[in-house]
């Protein structure tokens, strides 16, 4: 239900052009609406954070917010960045002052990536066209996705990526955007994606060789399918430019609910001199717009060390 949920959003923000309706509520009126809530949340709120970390969050997961509510709930909780937006939004963004920190919009499909031969031609078509529109808006992240095996082996699959990856990683470097390919686990949310774990991923990033191409290490996706996510980051941190959270198991809050210390392993990441994105891509639980917003609050809190 997560991956359909985040591939509709995807697809129709992304590739109609049509943003989430509102509910003509400012952030400040959503606050308002659970007093109780806001009270516990706004001394958090009115701190400042530590600067250590750069904190996004990824559209998809508040889709009951609009991009204007969800601009200033960024801006209310004093962080920069929403992850996964296309360019029909980011007119919004520019008028709050918020980075897309991950850009969306040129993929065919979660399951149609890059190690298909057939689809090359018209990814190349879409992402040469995406790379001119991330780099003309002033963006430089731009995410791909390897798509699904279908009985392909890892190698065949490694060696199509690459062939389709060289056809618009020339145009990436000169206009100074960076390609991502997400990581995301097969055993519960995706089944068959190819680059469900990190050595796929990172002999990729080895044979293409490019500074404009790196990995989007998703750590509720890796916990899933691989676990050892401190290790991993801090013997392989080099190919890791951007990553996504959520809680293990259920893909929500990343409080003492579930499994990881999100503490710990932001500790981690900051230690490697790690300078991009961390987004947090969790489902928030509760049942009022104030009390999800106050979820999103305890995360950045969580994660600013």
């Amino acid at each position: 239900m997560h991956n359909n949920a985040r591939r509709k959003l995807l697809q129709s923000m992304a590739m109609t052009g049509v943003g989430i309706a509102g509910v003509g509520l400012t952030a400040s009126g959503l606050a308002a609406a659970d007093s109780t809530t806001a009270r516990k949340g706004s001394n958090a709120m009115n701190t400042p954070l530590k600067g250590n970390v750069n904190h996004s969050v990824s559209r998809w997961t508040y889709g009951d917010l609009s991009i204007e509510e969800l601009c200033e709930t960024v801006k209310q909780l004093g962080f920069g960045a929403i992850d996964l937006v296309g360019p029909e939004d980011w007119p919004v963004l520019k008028q709050y002052g918020i980075d897309s920190s991950m850009c969306n919009g040129a993929e065919i499909s979660l399951e149609d990536g890059f190690i298909h031969a057939e689809l090359h031609d018209e990814l190349e078509a879409r992402y040469l066209k995406h790379i001119d529109l991330v780099a003309d808006a002033g963006y430089t992240n731009l995410i791909c996705f390897s798509g699904n095996a279908r009985g392909m082996s890892p190698e065949d699959g490694l060696e199509n990526a690459v062939k389709g990856l060289q056809r618009i990683l020339p145009h990436a470097q000169k206009r100074n955007v960076v390609i991502f390919m997400e990581l995301f686990n097969s055993k519960v949310d995706h089944p068959d994606y190819m680059a469900d774990n990190s050595a796929w991923g990172i002999e990729l990033c080895k044979r293409l060789g490019s500074e404009h191409f790196s990995l989007l290490y998703d750590i509720y996706h890796m916990q899933i399918n691989e676990g050892d996510i401190i290790r991993t980051i801090r013997d392989n941190h080099q190919y890791f430019g951007h990553y996504h959270t959520a809680g293990v198991p259920g893909r929500h809050e990343i409080d003492a609910s579930q499994e990881l210390n999100y503490e710990a392993i932001a500790k981690a990441i900051v230690q490697t001199g790690f300078k991009g994105y961390l987004a947090q891509e969790f489902i928030p639980t509760p049942k009022s717009k104030a009390s999800r917003i106050e979820s999103l609050n305890q995360a950045i809190q969580i994660c600013d060390v």
